[in-house]
């Protein structure tokens, strides 16, 4: 049936009108927030220690803070520092000692990345032997000849640790990563320095039964250095408060239940990369929440925080270990302002 001139243009005229209304009502709707865009450099390959950052990211802690976070994987904390101050990354993991070497040697640079909150309040750096050597102490180690690459973490503060137990006369040899363990276990060289959590099961690997092999953790033995933190550059800092303080909130939601269940947080670096063994990772895991996360001075002065004569004193160290072009500047590494509370930084299971 068709409508008369008059009655179409009051449909017309109606049609409009239920338009105008809808739109009015879309304008009043609240905007969809917009999420912002983070990537994120990790320290090293998808390990275990991963699992800190891969689990708040695939359960969505990050999503539900506004955030589009994108985890790397890395190859070295030297490159994730180098790399968040390019600008190719705006926040990353990455040893203290790295950053703190970083500045001190390009201090002009304009993008200097920031520490923003601790996450290994204790360095992993551990001399490692066999026990057949007959170094079961750091004194053994006097004159003796150690390996690990120009780079690793423990070799650079050897001096340091060095220092701290009156040891004088060691000889270095510079080899790859991949071949630090295997050269101890051929006896080329009498100990190695690493990351405790990495070289003892790389050593295992080897062949090496457990109870064979000698670990000397850098602070249990005098060295009171940081590990690694949260970096975030200056651009980024300056551009996104909020978005530190959220990545952080939604880092620190993850790590208590990384610290709750180890093995189920395995599944999600799994998930990244299917050519690990879970078994392994989740033992490695554990090592390394042990020795720089649930540690007697973390408990002490609380997750995610540094203390400033501690900080002022690693300063110190690494100018002098690291001969540095500058000093290093203990409160132009570090800000403390975006943590979370107190209460939401409470990660430490009740003994």
């Amino acid at each position: 049936m068709s409508l008369s001139p008059v009655h179409a243009r009051r449909r017309l005229i109606g049609l409009a009108a239920a338009l105008a209304a809808l739109g009015g009502g879309l304008s009043a709707l609240p905007a969809q927030a917009q999420s912002t865009p983070v990537k994120f450099q990790l320290d090293w390959r998808f390990e275990g220690p991963s699992a800190l950052f891969l689990l708040p990211a695939a359960k969505g802690y990050f999503k539900a803070e506004q955030l589009e976070v994108s985890v790397d994987a890395g190859n070295g904390s030297g490159a994730a520092v180098t790399r968040v101050a390019s600008g190719a990354y705006d926040m990353g993991f990455a040893d203290l000692a790295a950053l703190m070497e970083f500045h001190a040697n390009n201090p002009t640079a304009p993008n200097k990345p920031v520490a923003v909150m601790m996450v290994y309040n204790n360095t992993p750096a551990a001399v490692l032997a066999l026990k057949k050597s007959g170094i079961t102490k750091p004194a053994d180690l006097n004159g003796r000849k150690l390996g690990a690459p120009v780079f690793d973490a423990g070799r650079k503060a050897w001096p340091i640790f060095a220092k701290a137990n009156g040891i004088s006369g060691a000889t270095w040899t510079g080899m790859d990563p991949a071949l630090r363990e295997t050269m101890l276990v051929r006896g080329d060289i009498d100990a190695i320095t690493g990351f405790s959590f990495t070289s003892l099961l790389n050593l295992e690997a080897r062949g090496v039964k457990t109870e064979d092999i000698v670990v000397l953790p850098y602070p249990q033995h005098g060295v009171k250095l940081y590990g690694n933190a949260i970096i975030a550059s200056q651009s980024f800092l300056e551009k996104n408060p909020q978005a530190v303080k959220a990545f952080l909130r939604a880092f620190t939601k993850g790590v208590r239940e990384v610290i709750a269940d180890p093995k189920a947080a395995i599944a999600h670096v799994k998930a990244r990369d299917g050519i690990i063994d879970a078994d392994l990772e989740l033992r490695r895991l554990k090592l390394a929440l042990e020795a720089t996360v649930l540690t007697p001075d973390a408990r002490a002065e609380g997750f995610g925080e540094v203390k400033g004569p501690r900080l002022s004193l690693m300063a110190s160290q690494v100018s002098d270990a690291y001969g540095t072009k500058e000093r290093v500047k203990a409160d132009a590494v570090w800000n403390g302002s975006f943590l979370p509370s107190a209460a939401e930084r409470a990660v430490f299971p009740k003994k």
